[in-house]
């Protein structure tokens, strides 16, 4: 979009029927702050891998009460296109902890409602997972969650997701965007509310959702003599707060420490740089309480507690921060083993993860004699997995890079608060071998190989980012490398044109999954690098992952510094 296009998005705000404060907002960027003008309305925010997501503020392009309210809108009309304007129509909707994200949550309600659906409405913060699992409860026709995840203070977000509890995926997201596109006018949004048709949602839905999740326990009775295994959580100040202590209490520990300065619910995220797990920065302060409390085990939730990150105790007591790969793989060989153990393998059960996650898992998956299945990016992909696989095959558990776990099929999103129990329980299923978690990631590698991910993310902020990004992909896919830290590329998977080329040979393979703007290299040492621009942030994602033998136990620190200079290697030479 141009500057004139921008100066007449912004003149249509201010001629349409929008509140004083909006105009007053929009006014002053036009004559005070052209830039910021222009990122608010160069374009529209659409869904992407998490759905609605971006800055609060006035625009087409900010997260406000009229792109919130068309959004519900559109999603209302195409409800009713789907399934009919007698239907009984219903949906559910939750928030986070994040500024304005009540508020958000009533405008949908109140927007729904007007459009005559029925609304279940958290009379509270609640997290992510919980709200997949009441969409399915209530046999909703769809659910809307607000949040923006890890994101920064400044963001809000709006998830969109459909009847089987999963975030929506084509021809849904799209349908929607269009029903959002053909609003002309905010006078076209029904904002008036029919207070009848919202019903408040609370304890009796968190009581059965944490008792779905109990029955998921593989080792009730390891917990029962290790139930006072000292844990450390903290929720970074969002929702996990309201369900993950209780979770854990639940399953039978009795020695978890909440971190009570970060307990508190707060958009502002005042403890933090950033709400993020994936960043050490954000475990600080639980390790610290870690330390003085004498515990082993620690765990930290998104604002939305769909995603986990953990520290535990290494061989020389010191703690180090696993990675979403690495906790993947501990969850799911202590469920797949407990699986095996139990009797539960029947020879229809499998498991899934994204492609941009370790090729661990596939191996694990090979040993227990389940399948696995590699998906796009994003839970709405491993959800759609689940639905096309119901009645037909078993879903144990699926996983991804980027610390979100999924155990059973009862929600059909991420769980962090699933998660944070089951991880505890293998916690104790370690303990009684005599055993860590850290000690058991170390079995893994022996057994199956070390393996070692990392990752790079490269900010591009803004419309001029967008383009940079573009350019970024073009030239990989233009020009890619043929060799890549001295060894040769033997394979390039590009997931935007579905073909999948041997180098050598120059034979193509049609890729059967989803077009996405994704470039996997494939190395003659058996390093793998995946290139993808972020559906939810301004950045693009490089990941790296390697691979070398562990055949002793003493020799980790030694082979890890090899893998961690290979992964250098690759970076310096893809001149990153």
């Amino acid at each position: 979009m141009n500057k004139s296009d921008v100066i007449y998005s912004a003149n249509k705000w201010l001629q349409g029927n929008i509140d004083q404060e909006t105009k007053d907002q929009i006014s002053y960027m036009m004559k005070h702050d052209p830039q910021e003008l222009n990122e608010s309305f160069y374009k529209d925010l659409e869904f992407g891998t998490g759905g609605l997501r971006g800055i609060m503020g006035a625009g087409t392009n900010r997260m406000n009460k009229y792109t919130v309210g068309m959004a519900t809108q559109g999603l209302a009309n195409y409800l009713r296109t789907v399934y009919g304007d007698d239907a009984g129509i219903s949906v559910a909707v939750a928030h986070d902890s994040r500024n304005k994200s009540e508020y958000f949550a009533r405008i949908t309600a109140e927007v729904f409602s007007a459009n005559g659906i029925k609304v279940y409405l958290f009379d509270g913060l609640r997290p992510t997972p919980e709200l997949s699992f009441a969409i399915r409860h209530y046999k909703c026709q769809s659910g809307i969650v607000i949040t923006a995840s890890h994101n920064p203070k400044e963001y809000n977000g709006y998830k969109a997701y459909w009847n089987d509890g999963a975030q929506m995926i084509p021809p849904h997201d799209k349908n929607v965007i269009e029903e959002v596109r053909n609003i002309t006018s905010f006078d076209d949004v029904r904002f008036n509310g029919k207070e009848e048709l919202i019903e408040i949602i609370g304890e009796e839905t968190d009581a059965l959702y944490l008792e779905l999740i109990k029955k998921l326990s593989l080792s009730p009775e390891l917990i029962k003599q290790y139930h006072d295994i000292p844990i450390v959580y903290t929720p970074l100040h969002g929702t996990g707060a309201t369900m993950v202590p209780r979770c854990l209490k639940n399953f039978g520990f009795t020695n978890v420490s909440v971190v009570e300065e970060q307990a508190i619910p707060d958009g502002n995220f005042p403890t933090l740089k950033s709400p993020n797990p994936e960043e050490a920065s954000a475990l600080e302060m639980a390790i610290e309480k870690a330390i003085q409390e004498g515990a082993s085990l620690v765990m930290a939730t998104d604002p939305d507690a769909d995603r986990v990150g953990i520290a535990v105790k290494d061989h020389k007591d010191n703690f180090i921060l696993l990675n979403g790969n690495q906790t993947a793989a501990v969850l799911l060989y202590y469920i797949l083993r407990k699986w095996q153990e139990n009797g539960l393998i029947k020879g229809k059960e499998y498991i899934i993860k994204t492609i941009v996650t370790s090729e661990l898992l596939i191996d694990l998956a090979n040993r227990y004699k389940v399948e696995c299945f590699d998906v796009l990016t994003g839970f709405k992909w491993i959800a759609d997995i689940i639905r096309k696989n119901e009645g037909k095959k078993t879903f144990i558990a699926g996983g991804e890079e980027s610390y979100g776990y999924m155990i059973g099929d009862f929600v059909r999103d991420k769980d962090a608060v699933s998660s944070c129990a089951l991880i505890a329980e293998t916690a104790a299923w370690a303990a009684g071998q005599g055993k860590t978690i850290f000690d058991v990631l170390l079995d893994i590698y022996k057994e199956f190989g070390f393996y070692l991910e990392g990752l790079i993310s490269v900010v591009k902020k803004g419309m001029s980012g967008a383009e940079e990004i573009r350019k970024i992909m073009e030239r990989f896919r233009e020009n890619p490398p043929m060799l890549i830290n001295d060894s040769k590329v033997v394979m390039i998977k590009d997931y935007q044109s579905g073909i999948a080329r041997e180098i050598k040979t120059g034979t193509e393979n049609n890729i059967t999954l989803p077009k996405s703007n994704v470039l996997q290299f494939f190395l003659e040492d058996g390093s793998k690098i995946s290139v993808r621009p972020s559906g939810t942030e301004p950045k693009i994602k490089f990941y790296f992952g390697v691979k070398a033998a562990l055949n002793d136990l003493d020799d980790y620190e030694k082979v890890l510094a090899e893998l961690q200079t290979n992964i250098e290697k690759i970076v310096k030479s893809l001149d990153l």
